[in-house]
């Protein structure tokens, strides 16, 4: 599978593969563990901020292993959070839409003269 930018539906189709392939060893996407994919995704952005404070900001920038680390992590984070859209339904087009709204609201939140 080669893409080179994913959406919400391409990351919420691969978590699906994912999970399709280890639905053996591994609990089923519902809300009662999206706590626990939460949990998890803390941890990950966790490990992210980690990358930050060990080898900092200039490394991520410069230094190609750590700026793959640091990607890989930040992947991880998003793995997760689209396991918890998943644990509860959430469908790319609510979070599309939600988000835009959001940012609609945060682009008139301050006006200029307060910047």
């Amino acid at each position: 599978m080669q893409m080179t930018d994913i959406n919400f539906t391409g990351m919420q189709d691969m978590q699906k593969m994912l999970q399709e392939k280890y639905k053996d060893k591994w609990r089923a996407l519902c809300p009662e563990i999206a706590r626990d994919k939460l949990l998890w995704m803390i941890i990950e952005a966790g490990e992210a901020a980690d990358i930050i404070k060990k080898e900092g900001d200039r490394a991520i920038v410069n230094n190609g292993a750590v700026r793959h680390h640091f990607i890989e992590e930040l992947c991880d984070t998003l793995m997760y959070f689209n396991d918890v859209a998943l644990c509860y339904g959430i469908t790319p087009e609510e979070m599309s839409a939600v988000y835009i709204e959001k940012h609609e609201i945060n682009m008139g939140r301050w006006s200029s003269e307060e910047a």
